[in-house]
């Protein structure tokens, strides 16, 4: 046993590596910025996969925090040539994005910086679905915080 955890601790070492967190606020409650974030996706032809309520899961285990909300969403038309270059990439495909309150009740957006997001993964970060994949977040995030 001693020595599996190591060799663990060594297996997973890389997937410890996380893309850099980019931030906006967003006018609004995160309810509405949602809204507008789902909006933008959809009209943009992707694919919402799901919206979690964090602090809804929160209150239902009689646990508080503050409104936090998370968008699964993606386009396999991106996707896929990402993934056929490394599946792996599947463990940050689809894209996320957060919409949360803070303590001082401003609303923000958070979502992994995009290019930084393969830097595991054996895919050219020249690759043009990254820079498309790039370039449709950022005009989500204008959509929704605006």
């Amino acid at each position: 046993m001693t020595r599996i955890l190591p060799a663990l601790a060594l297996a997973v070492l890389p997937m410890a590596a996380a893309a850099e967190i980019e931030t906006a606020e967003a006018e609004g409650s995160v309810a509405e910025v949602m809204n507008r974030l789902e909006i933008a996706v959809a009209e943009a032809g992707a694919t919402i996969f799901a919206k979690v309520d964090h602090a809804g899961g929160a209150d239902a285990v009689g646990m508080a925090m503050n409104d936090a909300q998370l968008l699964i969403f993606g386009n396999p038309r991106l996707g896929t040539p990402i993934m056929q270059a490394d599946p792996r990439a599947g463990l940050v495909l689809p894209m996320k994005m957060l919409v949360y309150a803070d303590d001082d009740g401003r609303t923000h957006i958070v979502w992994p910086e995009v290019e930084s997001m393969f830097d595991e993964f054996d895919v050219d970060g020249d690759l043009e679905a990254i820079d498309k994949i790039e370039e449709v977040v950022n005009n989500f995030v204008q959509s929704a915080t605006q």
